[in-house]
């Protein structure tokens, strides 16, 4: 299947074009050993192929030793866990949003806008200078993400096509 993967990067705080606030939708440390993390991962990851959704145990211990200063962040809605945001700080002030999602049940209710919004605030406030907050997103996943990230204010810098395999 043909598969478009899309980068975008905000690299100043103030293009950051925020969504109307959600009541009771808040973003919250987790802690790396929390087995949300890898539960919440796979679950918001299945609906679109991610390698979340399949991976081993041994595959996962690799994600983890990858980067041991990865940061995760759980979205609750109404004190219920409603998906997650993981961020890698990368060198010259670079955040990667390496993970943002909600669950599937919580797709499609309105929270998307606001809970990147969240994610993006603390993309921000992760190290004390950051510069560029970016991530990437794929034509197979949820048909809304691009235009959200867009409208938050992120900006395309690159855009790759190839194919994936989708089991």
């Amino acid at each position: 299947m043909t598969e478009i993967v899309t980068y975008v990067e905000m690299t100043a705080r103030d293009q950051l074009d925020p969504a109307v606030r959600v009541p009771d939708l808040t973003l919250e440390p987790l802690d790396r050993d929390s087995p949300l993390v890898v539960e919440l991962q796979a679950r918001i990851g299945a609906p679109y192929g991610w390698e979340s959704a399949s991976r081993t145990g041994r595959e996962w211990a690799d994600w983890f030793a990858r980067c041991p200063d990865r940061a995760f962040r759980l979205l609750r809605f109404e004190g219920v866990p409603a998906g997650m945001a993981s961020y890698d700080l990368r060198p010259g002030g670079d955040v990667e949003i390496e993970t943002f999602g909600l669950l599937p049940e919580f797709v499609g209710k309105g929270l998307g806008g606001y809970a990147l919004t969240l994610a993006i605030r603390q993309a921000w406030e992760l190290a004390p200078a950051v510069t560029r907050v970016w991530l990437h997103t794929s034509s197979l996943d949820h048909p809304n993400a691009l235009p959200n990230y867009h409208r938050r204010g992120f900006r395309t810098f690159r855009t790759e096509e190839g194919e994936r395999e989708i089991e």
